[in-house]
């Protein structure tokens, strides 16, 4: 139940905080998005139809439509998503005083706000409609993969608000949602990330006895063999927070200045020690 409910929290502030940069930054500066709140706006723009009632109504029709495409909890966290923003999208439109009419100061928060809102969406463990539906059921039935499914549905709504807003204002949504799928990449994965460590050395075991009793942090050893000379080595692998980054580097630098030590990324780890 705790978790249900911070997932909803977050889920809540997510939405409201990409109905704000909808409504205070992209529309006073008719800016267009990408997807399904892109279509929302251009029709604003268009008709005078309410972003948040019009945003409802689509995505209503695109969850009966792929409704089998998503699991139980997925769906259901989707479904309150969707209600949120568009609650959200309703209630600030036509209420807030734009803070800028310059286009890419708007173009650059308005991205940062809903990249943000989204980001925090994703990490309730919903989506906010649109896009993710149409993502799946291109994969589902055509065999595009996710990633592709959705940029290539962003591109084709965006390329079709040209014709409502001007090139010129199509160039600065672009900037818009590159900022905000970065935006969104930094919440869901950004927060999280880790370096993996890969340590190569004569002195092993001293390196390890630092990392554990130092930084509190374990260590696995690998066994393996030079392709050349065929000597044995043993390999360490550490995982870390980019904050501990540098304390590990001089632990080894201490140990041994002469260890090969090569440094990944990763963006999640789940297990002890790490998320759940």
């Amino acid at each position: 139940m705790k978790s249900h409910v911070k997932n909803i929290l977050l889920l809540i502030v997510g939405a409201l905080i990409f109905a704000v940069g909808i409504n205070y930054l992209a529309i006073p500066n008719k800016l267009s998005e990408g997807g399904v709140i892109g279509i929302t706006i251009v029709t604003y723009y268009y008709f005078g139809w309410s972003p948040g009632i019009t945003n409802l109504i689509i995505n209503v029709f695109l969850i009966i439509a792929g409704y089998r495409l998503l699991d139980r909890r997925v769906m259901l966290y989707t479904i309150l998503g969707i209600i949120f923003c568009s609650l959200f999208l309703y209630l600030t439109e036509n209420t807030l005083t734009p803070v800028t009419s310059n286009t890419l100061l708007a173009a650059i928060f308005a991205g940062l706000l809903v990249g943000i809102g989204i980001g925090l969406v994703f990490l309730s463990g919903g989506t906010t409609g649109g896009s993710a539906i149409v993502a799946r059921m291109c994969q589902k039935y055509l065999g595009w993969s996710l990633g592709n499914a959705m940029l290539i549905f962003d591109i084709l709504v965006i390329a079709a608000s040209s014709f409502i807003i001007g090139l010129e204002k199509t160039m600065y949504t672009f900037i818009a949602v590159y900022i905000g799928a970065r935006a969104v990449d930094y919440i869901v994965d950004g927060l999280n990330t880790k370096r993996a460590i890969t340590i190569i050395s004569q002195h092993t075991p001293q390196i390890a006895r630092k990392i554990t009793s130092e930084m509190l942090r374990g260590a696995t050893v690998l066994h393996g063999h030079g392709a050349y000379t065929g000597d044995p080595k043993e390999v360490l692998y550490v995982i870390i927070g980019k904050q501990e980054l540098m304390r590990l580097k001089e632990v080894v630098q201490e140990a041994d200045p002469e260890a090969f030590v090569v440094i990944h990324e990763v963006h999640e780890v789940l297990g002890k020690g790490f998320s759940k």
